[in-house]
């Protein structure tokens, strides 16, 4: 849809929304998946590699998100795809917001969180987070939302500006 050629994804798990990626991808696209566990990132090799997926089409890299992607390159993503720790969403879409070119899109799963997000009794740490990040995003004229009610939700953002307006 966007002709994605480098990829950012946080949460590797067992690599199957890897996969899907990378399908997705141009062909010469590379996918960057950053994962806490080892053993995501062993599964998901496993998972690419017995999809026919060259090793040069993929990078995975072992550690905490939130110090991973301040080391990837300004600008020069096309696609952020968020599915790790939701306390951390609104971190992470800051770092989305750097690394996206004008034009790239974030999205995050699970927005609906099991249906918890649109129910304002719901006051557990994680739906609070991914509420948040939802309302923010929709206040910054920087993205231009669109939540998908499929599954658990996808809440995806075209970024149409650098940086958010002064206030």
């Amino acid at each position: 849809m966007i002709e994605a050629r480098a990829v950012v994804e946080v949460g590797t798990g067992a690599g199957v929304s890897g996969l899907w990626l990378l399908r997705g991808m141009q062909s010469d696209g590379v996918l960057t998946s950053v994962d806490l566990e080892a053993e995501h990132q062993r599964l998901a090799r496993q998972t690419f590699t017995e999809a026919g997926i060259p090793s040069q089409r993929y990078r995975l890299i072992s550690g905490a998100a939130l110090e991973v992607l301040p080391r990837l390159t300004d600008g020069h993503y096309d696609l952020v795809f968020l599915d790790a720790d939701k306390h951390e969403y609104a971190d992470y879409l800051t770092e989305a917001r750097r690394l996206l070119r004008i034009g790239g899109l974030v999205a995050l799963d699970n927005a609906l969180w099991h249906d918890r997000v649109s129910d304002p009794s719901q006051r557990d740490a994680e739906t609070v987070a991914i509420r948040e990040t939802g309302r923010s995003m929709r206040a910054d004229e920087g993205w231009v939302p669109l939540l998908l009610p499929v599954g658990d939700g996808l809440l995806v953002a075209k970024k149409v500006e650098s940086e958010p307006d002064a206030i």
